[in-house]
């Protein structure tokens, strides 16, 4: 796993009227600022990548399809540095994922739905200075491969 990111398994709990899943909590022990709450969605297939932040974490959690969510750490003094994380998230397994800053991030949308994506960064965004630093999703500076893997 790569230095910093954390894994939050969700409980989703069931009755007869539905049902209820908590994403993020400010007493999470991981939980340092709240800067806004954003809905993406991901067409299956499609790649979103790559992109990474200065400063803000990220708490990326897919509410409905699945996402593979690909992470690659290039901070030169993390102990993983080099190191590649694959997760698959959304319903049928349900993540919070915290990415820390500096941890390049993308996801591709899998299955046959488009995928909800619930983000919590930890700061708001800044339209006129946004803290975000874009890569191709085929750069090839990050060894992935976002084709499918069949076997």
């Amino acid at each position: 796993m790569i230095d910093g990111v954390i894994l939050k398994p969700l409980r989703v709990i069931p009755d007869e009227r539905g049902h209820l899943m908590e994403i993020l909590r400010r007493d999470d022990p991981f939980f340092t600022a709240f800067g806004q709450v954003y809905l993406t969605t991901t067409y299956p297939g499609v790649v979103k990548a790559w992109h990474c932040h200065a400063r803000q974490d990220d708490h990326v959690c897919c509410i409905r399809g699945v996402i593979k969510l690909v992470l690659y750490d290039d901070r030169p003094d993390s102990p993983t540095l080099g190191a590649l994380q694959e997760l698959f998230i959304g319903e049928s397994q349900p993540l919070l994922v915290r990415i820390p800053n500096g941890v390049w991030h993308g996801w591709k949308g899998v299955g046959t739905e488009e995928a909800f994506i619930i983000n919590c960064p930890s700061e708001p965004y800044e339209y006129a200075h946004p803290d975000e630093l874009r890569r191709p999703w085929d750069d090839p500076a990050i060894p992935y491969d976002w084709s499918l893997k069949m076997g």
